[in-house]
């Protein structure tokens, strides 16, 4: 059973009050993820302010890497949110799972993308030669490349928190991903 504790408003600090009121008028609610990181002062908003970011990649290039990464690091917590996001980005439920095993055969590009971030979470950035070749062959750029691994790291990073601390997963929980045996 974890030790940790999912904190609501009243247990965290003021400026970690303020953002749980603006994710409440934004989101209608605070995703226990998001409450966890409030644990520390300044957590949550380095978080937000990183997540936030511009990027060059599209919401949904961002999903098919949040889902490869989450998939590899078995963090059922941003499974479950991603496939939410993933939706409401346009994916059905056939391709998120696709996605989650590092795949897109429904879209060149997004599979080329899918297997790069699987690639690079798996190898922890010893990414595969032929798999860079064919991101860049898919017409990512050296710019689109960076965000990638800088969208694996803070992916990696939630699904790191979820793994320690265990708190209850607030979206409907993702299916399991059946792999194929080989």
């Amino acid at each position: 059973m974890s030790t940790f504790n999912v904190p609501t408003r009243s247990e965290v600090s003021e400026n970690n009050q303020v953002i749980f009121d603006n994710l409440q008028k934004a989101l209608g609610f605070v995703p226990n993820l998001y409450a966890t990181y409030a644990h520390s002062e300044t957590a949550l908003q380095n978080y937000l302010n990183f997540s936030n970011a511009k990027t060059s990649l599209s919401a949904k290039e961002k999903e098919v890497v949040n889902l490869a990464v989450s998939q590899v690091n078995e963090c059922i917590y941003c499974l479950s949110a991603h496939t939410a996001i993933g939706k409401m980005n346009g994916f059905t439920e056939d391709q998120i799972l696709e996605i989650r095993s590092g795949r897109a055969t429904f879209n060149t590009k997004l599979d080329a993308l899918a297997r790069l971030a699987k690639n690079i979470t798996e190898n922890r950035g010893r990414t595969n030669e032929n798999v860079l070749k064919d991101f860049f062959s898919a017409g990512y750029t050296k710019g689109n490349l960076i965000d990638v691994i800088s969208l694996v790291g803070d992916k990696t990073i939630s699904n790191y928190i979820h793994s320690t601390t265990q708190i209850p997963v607030d979206f409907p929980v993702a299916q399991p991903l059946e792999l194929e045996t080989v």
